[in-house]
C-alpha cells in the first residue's frame, strides 16, 4: 500500500488547504450532518457501520447452524470471541496509523480484511477454519472502527458529533430487522455458507462513497506541517501481547483441565502489563473522567454481547425455534438502540448525561437477567424480544455517550490513541467475558445441546437450562457494576487543576 504522508514540497500547500477546510467546516456547522458539506461523508461512514451491523445480525442468526454442521458446538463461544481477540491488536495499529497518516489507509485496509474474513468463514470445512475466518474479520473490524472515530473527530465540529453517533446507532435498525430474517431464510433454504459469502458484496458501496469524502475532509496527518512520528513499537508489542493473552485465556477456559493452568498463567502474564500500558492510567480503579469512560465501555459491551451471543442458541436448542425466528427475537433491539442513541444526542439532555448512562446500565442488567426466564416452559418466548428491546434502549444511550465523552476529553492529535483505548476496552471485555461464559456453558454440559444431528431444526437433544443460566446471570451482575462506573464518567468540578480523582 502506498504511504499516505505528503512529500516535503507539498507540506505548506497541505497546511493552507487544511486551514481553508477548517474555516469551511466551522462556517457550515449549523447545517447539520446531512448538509451539503457533510452529506457524502455522513452517508458514506454510516454505510460502513451499516455493513458491520448487517454482518453482526446476519452471522449471529446463522451461527448455531454453522456450529452444528461443522461439529463445533463446544467451540461456539470461540466463533464470537476470536473476532474480538484479533481486533484488539488491530485497534492499536489503527489508532497509530490514523494519528500519523490519517484514517483513510486503515479504513480501506480494514474493509478489505473484513470481506476476506467473511469468505474464509463461508468456505470453511472445519470449525477451527471457521474461527480463523472470524479472526481475520476481527482484524478488519478493529482497523475500521478506530479509523471511523478519527474521521468523526477530524471532520465534524463538537456540536455535530452526538448527531453522527446517533446516525451510527440508527444504521443498526434496518439490519436488526432485515438481517435475521434474510439470514434465517438463506440458512434454511440455501445453507449457512451463503450468509457469509454473500455479505462481501456490500463492501462496494461504502468504499465508493466514504473513501473519496474522507480523502477530502479527513486525510493525512492531523498537522501536515509537523514531521510524521514513527510507529510506537512498544504499543504495538503491547497490543500483540493483549491479543495473545486473551487468546490463551480463552484456550484455557475451553480446555478446563490441569494442563490448561499453564496457558492461563501465560495469558495473565501477557495481559496485565499490556492492559496497563494501553488503557488510560486509573482505568482499573474507575478514576473519574476518561478512565471511567473507557472502563464503562468495556463493562457495558462485554456483558451485553456475551449474553446476546447465546440468545439464538438458547431459543433454537431449548425452545425449538427456527434460526429465523430466533434471530428475529432480537430484531426490535435495533430500533430501541437507535432510540436510546437519539435521546442522548438531544441538547437538553446533555446536563443529565451521567444519569442517563446510569439508567441505561440498569436497563441492560434487567434485560440480561430477564432473558433466561424462557428456559421455563411456561414463559412465552416473546419475553426475550421484550427484554432485549429494553436492554438495547439502555445500550443505545450508554455506547453513544461513551463515544461522545471520549472525543470531548481528547485533543485532536490524541483521538486515534484514545479511540483505540475505548475499543480495546470494548473488545477485550467481549473476548474475556465470552470466554468465561463459554467455559461455564461447557462445564455445565452446554456442548451436548448440539449432539444430535437435528438439534437445531427440531429442538434440543436434551435440556440444559443451567448451562445457559450460568452465562446470563453473572453478566447481569457485571452490568450492574457498570451502573456504578457510570456515576464517575464526569471529572470532578471541584478538583484543583492537574489533580486526579
Amino acid at each position: 500500500m502506498t504511504a499516505l504522508e505528503p512529500r516535503d514540497a507539498e507540506v505548506s500547500a497541505r497546511t493552507e488547504d487544511t486551514d481553508d477546510l477548517h474555516e469551511t467546516v466551522v462556517a457550515a456547522a449549523p447545517e447539520g450532518v446531512l448538509g451539503r458539506t457533510y452529506r457524502a461523508l455522513s452517508i458514506g461512514i454510516v454505510s460502513v457501520v451499516f455493513l458491520i451491523a448487517f454482518e453482526a445480525t446476519a452471522v449471529g442468526t446463522a451461527m448455531p447452524v454453522a456450529a452444528r454442521e461443522l461439529h463445533g458446538i463446544p467451540l461456539y463461544a470461540f466463533a464470537f470471541s476470536a473476532y474480538f481477540t484479533t481486533s484488539l491488536f488491530a485497534m492499536v495499529l489503527s489508532g497509530q496509523w490514523a494519528d500519523r497518516r490519517g484514517p483513510l489507509g486503515p479504513l480501506a485496509a480494514g474493509i478489505s480484511a473484513f470481506g476476506v474474513g467473511l469468505l474464509l468463514s463461508g468456505t470453511a470445512g472445519t470449525m477451527w477454519m471457521f474461527i480463523a475466518g472470524r479472526a481475520v474479520q476481527g482484524l478488519g473490524g478493529g482497523l475500521v472502527i478506530v479509523a471511523l472515530y478519527v474521521v468523526v473527530s477530524r471532520a465534524y465540529p463538537e456540536q455535530l458529533r452526538p448527531a453522527i453517533m446517533a446516525g451510527f446507532a440508527a444504521s443498526w435498525v434496518i439490519p436488526s430487522v432485515v438481517g435475521p430474517l434474510a439470514s434465517g431464510s438463506v440458512t434454511e433454504h440455501l445453507g449457512w455458507r451463503w450468509v457469509f459469502v454473500g455479505i462481501p458484496v456490500l463492501v462496494v458501496f461504502p468504499l465508493a462513497l466514504a473513501l473519496p469524502a474522507i480523502r477530502r475532509m479527513a486525510s493525512g496527518p492531523a498537522d501536515p506541517a509537523a514531521p510524521v512520528e514513527p510507529f510506537d513499537r512498544r504499543r504495538i508489542a503491547l497490543a500483540l501481547g493483549i491479543s495473545l493473552g486473551a487468546g490463551l485465556l480463552q484456550y484455557a477456559g475451553q480446555e478446563r483441565n490441569w494442563f490448561s493452568l499453564l496457558p492461563a498463567a501465560a495469558g495473565i502474564a501477557l495481559l496485565v502489563p499490556a492492559v496497563r500500558g494501553l488503557l488510560p492510567p486509573g482505568t482499573g480503579r474507575a478514576a473519574r473522567g476518561l478512565p471511567s469512560v473507557v472502563l464503562l465501555r468495556g463493562v457495558a459491551a462485554g456483558s451485553f454481547i456475551a449474553a446476546e451471543s447465546f440468545v439464538p442458541l438458547m431459543l433454537v436448542t431449548q425452545r425449538g425455534l427456527s434460526p429465523t425466528m430466533a434471530g428475529l427475537s432480537l430484531a426490535a433491539g435495533g430500533g430501541t438502540w437507535a432510540l436510546g442513541s437519539y435521546l442522548q444526542s438531544r441538547p437538553r439532555l446533555e446536563p443529565h448525561r451521567e444519569r442517563l448512562m446510569v439508567g441505561g446500565m440498569v436497563l441492560v442488567a434487567a434485560a440480561i437477567a430477564a432473558a433466561p426466564a424462557v428456559l421455563i416452559d411456561g414463559v412465552p418466548v416473546w419475553t426475550v424480544a421484550a427484554a432485549w428491546a429494553v436492554g438495547c434502549l439502555g445500550m443505545g444511550t450508554v455506547i453513544a455517550s461513551t463515544s461522545v465523552l471520549l472525543l470531548k476529553l481528547s485533543a485532536p492529535q490524541e483521538a486515534g490513541a484514545n479511540s483505540a483505548a475505548l475499543q480495546i476496552s470494548d473488545g477485550l471485555s467481549n473476548a474475556l467475558l465470552l470466554a468465561a461464559g463459554g467455559a461455564a456453558f461447557g462445564a455445565l454440559g452446554g456442548g451436548a445441546v448440539g449432539a444430535v444431528h437435528d438439534a437445531v431444526d427440531a429442538g434440543a437433544s436434551g435440556s440444559h437450562p443451567g448451562a445457559f443460566a450460568v452465562v446470563f446471570l453473572p453478566m447481569a451482575g457485571v452490568a450492574m457494576v457498570g451502573a456504578w462506573v457510570a456515576t464517575r464518567v464526569r471529572e470532578r468540578t471541584d478538583a484543583p487543576p492537574g489533580s486526579r480523582a
